[in-house]
C-alpha cells in the first residue's frame, strides 16, 4: 500500500498549528484533511474514512476528549492521537485508560510525532484495509463509515463461534451480513443454511429445525435431517426469530445449551457444531414484555448484536447502490440505459427509504424498464418511489422532523450521553431532557448492548 493512501484526519482550532503539523504529514506521504473544530471534524466523516485521527486536546466548544468520545462510540477501534500544550502523567493516563492510542505535548517534536502515526497507521490500516479486500464480504456494497465500522467488528467476531444477532429494519441486509460473518469465519468451507421462521407452519417448526424419522407422524414417509444437521460445522441462520412460536423456543434453548438435537420420533440425541446467527425487524425486548419471546433464548441468541443502520443513515451509499443495481439488471434489461440524471440521482439520495436498499433495488429496477432515454429522468424516479413534488410539509412539520433527526444524530453520536449530546447541542440537560421527552426518545436507548 503507497503512503498516499494512508488517511489521517487533524483537528486544531490554532490556524499556524493546524498549518505547521499538515505540512509536516503531508511531507511525510500521508493524505489529510484539516478540521478546526471537533464538530467540523465529525462532519469530515461522512466522506472522509481517516485511518488516524489527531486531535489537540483543548479546543472552543468540543474539546479533544469529547471528541473522542463522540468518534469511538462509532469506530470503536479507529486510533486517535492527543496533543495538548497543558499535558501532564494524569491526563495522559486518564486517556489511554479510556481508549486514546497516544498523547503528544506541545510543543510537538516532529520525530516522535511520525513514529506515533506510524504506529497507530498500522492499527488503523488494518481495521479499515483488511475489510475492503477480503471476498467475505464482497457482496455488501458501502463507502459509509457506519457501515465500515460495523463490518469491522463483523469480521472480528466471526473469528469466535459466538451466537451473533443482527437487528434492523425490514431490507437493510441482515442475511448479507450473516453470509458475510460465515465466510470470514473457519467455517467458511463449511454450509450456510438460511431459513425464515416466519415462512414455517407451526406444526412443522420442530420437524424442520431438528429432523424426524420415517414414521413419526402421518406424512413422514423417510428419515429428515432437519436444518440444525444440515449446518453442522458451517452456520445456521434464523430469520425473523421474532415469528418462532414459543412452544419452540424452550426446544432451541436446550439445542443451543447442550449442542445435541433428537429428531421428532426418535430416541437419542446426536452432538452438532453449528454457529448460530438470528435476525428480525422486530423488537425482542417488547416481545419478552408481553411473554411471546423468552428471556432466556434471547441473551443465549444475543451474545454479540450488530444493528444495521437503515439507508437513511447511509445516503453516501445510495449512488454507489444504485449504480451497482444498474449494471446487474443489464444482464436482464440490456444496457441502454446508461445512469441516472444528475436531478434524479439528487432525489434518491433526499429520499427517505423506509424500505431500504430492497426498496432502493425495486425502484431502479422500475426505472430501467421504463426509461426510453440513456439517462433515467427526474420523473421517472419520483414516480417510483412515490414522491410527487408537489407535497411539502409544514412548516411546523418540518422543523419537527430536522429536530427529531438532530436529536437521534446526537444520541447516537454520543452513545446516548444526555452530558455529551446536551453540551453538543448547547443546551442544558433540563432543556435536552425536554426535547427529548417531546419527541418520546429516551437515551438509554441509544447505548450500545452491555
Amino acid at each position: 500500500m503507497s503512503e498516499s493512501s494512508k488517511r489521517i484526519l487533524l483537528v486544531d482550532d490554532d490556524p499556524d498549528l493546524l498549518r505547521l503539523l499538515g505540512l509536516r504529514l503531508t511531507s511525510a506521504g500521508y493524505d489529510l484533511t484539516t478540521a478546526s473544530s471537533g464538530m467540523e471534524a465529525l462532519s469530515r466523516l461522512s466522506n472522509f474514512r481517516p485511518h488516524v485521527v489527531i486531535t489537540d486536546l483543548r479546543m472552543e466548544g468540543m474539546d479533544g476528549m469529547a471528541l473522542f468520545e463522540a468518534l469511538h462510540s462509532q469506530y470503536s477501534t479507529l486510533p486517535v492521537i492527543i496533543l495538548t500544550a497543558h499535558g501532564t502523567i494524569s491526563d495522559a493516563v486518564n486517556a489511554t485508560k479510556r481508549g486514546v492510542f497516544g498523547f503528544l505535548t506541545k510543543p510537538v517534536d516532529k520525530n516522535e510525532l511520525i513514529k506515533q502515526v506510524e504506529d497507530a497507521m498500522r492499527i488503523g490500516v488494518t481495521n479499515i484495509d483488511s475489510q475492503s479486500t477480503g471476498i467475505w464480504r464482497e457482496k455488501i456494497i458501502t463507502q459509509s463509515p457506519l457501515m465500515e465500522e460495523l463490518l469491522n467488528q463483523a469480521q472480528r467476531v466471526a473469528q469466535n463461534k459466538a451466537s451473533v444477532f443482527i437487528g434492523g429494519d425490514s431490507g437493510t441486509g441482515k442475511e448479507l451480513l450473516a453470509r458475510a460473518i460465515h465466510e470470514a469465519s473457519s467455517r467458511s468451507e463449511g454450509a450456510f443454511v438460511a431459513v425464515n421462521c416466519s415462512a414455517i407452519p407451526e406444526n412443522l417448526f420442530e420437524s424442520e429445525l431438528f429432523g424426524h424419522k420415517k414414521g413419526s407422524f402421518t406424512g413422514a414417509i423417510r428419515d429428515h435431517n432437519g436444518l440444525f444437521r444440515e449446518a453442522n460445522g458451517g452456520t445456521l441462520f434464523l430469520d425473523e426469530i421474532g415469528d418462532m412460536p414459543k412452544s419452540i423456543q424452550v426446544k432451541l434453548l436446550r439445542v443451543l445449551q447442550e449442542m445435541k438435537v433428537r429428531s421428532v420420533g426418535g430416541t437419542k440425541d446426536d452432538p452438532i457444531d453449528v454457529r448460530m446467527i438470528s435476525a428480525t425487524h422486530t423488537d425482542l425486548e417488547t416481545a419478552m414484555r408481553e411473554g411471546n419471546f423468552r428471556e432466556d433464548l434471547y441473551y443465549r441468541l444475543n451474545v454479540v448484536t450488530f444493528l444495521l443502520p437503515p439507508l437513511s443513515q447511509r445516503p453516501e451509499d445510495i449512488p454507489l447502490l444504485a449504480n451497482h443495481f444498474m449494471r446487474n439488471l443489464s444482464e436482464t434489461y440490456g444496457d441502454r440505459v446508461k445512469g441516472f440524471s444528475p436531478e434524479a440521482m439528487e432525489c434518491m439520495v433526499n429520499s427517505e427509504w423506509p424500505g431500504n436498499v430492497r426498496q432502493l433495488r425495486n425502484v431502479v429496477e422500475q426505472c430501467i424498464a421504463l426509461s426510453h432515454t440513456p439517462l433515467i429522468p427526474l420523473s421517472l424516479v419520483q414516480r417510483a418511489v412515490r414522491d410527487e413534488p408537489t407535497q411539502f410539509l409544514s412548516l411546523q412539520d418540518a422543523r419537527n422532523k430536522f429536530e427529531r433527526d438532530y436529536l437521534i444524530r446526537l444520541l447516537q453520536m454520543t452513545a446516548g450521553s444526555v452530558t455529551q449530546a446536551s453540551k453538543l447541542a448547547k443546551r442544558n440537560r433540563t432543556e435536552f431532557y425536554r426535547l427529548l421527552s417531546r419527541h418520546g426518545m429516551k437515551p438509554e436507548d441509544f447505548k450500545p448492548p452491555e
